[in-house]
């Protein structure tokens, strides 16, 4: 295990002194990793946080090139980026915010292919697609590999949160075994802050997971309103039948 050293207790001081998280905490985060996928207006905040935090390793997948409607979110990105790949502008966001961690941008949107290459290396996928094509390949991937996993999810100004951990909780498909309809294409209206919001709170709980810090959302799904700051949190009970989970004890 990688132990502290004097500059990580400089750059981390602020979150080392929480109450209850300390240097073992810091030490822990420094050793995980995880995979975000992708690194979009939900998944740039938690890559962005993640690394701020000092995390060891990070893996993010996101393929295509940058376009003027990506640019009310996607905080990794520059306006002077479009029409170029961005995963070689998050690349450049992460490491000017922190050089000392180890970086994968692989410049891919996450499929079955690539999740089977990427899921076995980390210690939790944090799921943050525009498609629910997408979040069904991670599902799997969670599944198939038995990584816990951070699901962060928004429309308009709504947005649900909850952590997912195979064997134990439910999975992404007890929960949505079908696309919703307003998630049936990718241009479904988003404030650019609402995803943000949902990113570091996405961030937080895959900080929790992998230090023991807290109470994670484990087997809960936080569900909030922006527009009239309403928040609810229910209790996810797996679904015997799920033909995704079932089969997992």
């Amino acid at each position: 295990m990688l132990e502290l050293e004097e500059l990580d207790r400089r750059k981390y001081l602020r979150q080392i002194t929480l109450p209850g998280f300390g240097e073992e905490a810091q030490r822990k985060l420094k050793n995980a990793s995880a995979l975000v996928a992708r690194a979009g207006g939900l998944g740039g905040p938690v890559a962005l946080y993640l690394a701020a935090a000092g995390i060891g390793r990070l893996v993010i997948l996101h393929g295509g090139n940058l376009t003027w409607t990506n640019l009310n979110r996607q905080i990794l990105q520059a306006q002077d980026w479009v029409g170029k790949p961005r995963a070689d502008k998050i690349r450049e966001s992460i490491l000017r915010l922190n050089h000392d961690i180890d970086l994968t941008v692989v410049p891919e949107d996450p499929d079955d292919r690539n999740l089977d290459t990427w899921a076995p290396t980390v210690d939790i996928l944090c799921d943050c697609p525009p498609t629910y094509e997408e979040r069904f390949a991670m599902n799997r991937a969670s599944l198939r590999h038995r990584k816990p996993m951070v699901e962060a999810g928004m429309s308009d100004m709504e947005g649900i949160l909850t952590v997912f951990v195979p064997g134990q909780t439910a999975c992404l498909e007890c929960l949505c075994p079908e696309v919703p309809p307003e998630w049936s294409g990718s241009k479904f209206p988003v404030l650019g802050a609402v995803s943000g919001a949902l990113g570091c709170l996405a961030a937080i709980e895959a900080i929790k997971v992998l230090t023991g810090f807290g109470e994670p959302l484990t087997g809960e799904l936080l569900t909030m309103d922006t527009l009239r700051h309403t928040y609810r949190k229910l209790k996810l009970p797996r679904d015997p039948h799920c033909r995704a989970c079932s089969g997992i004890g």
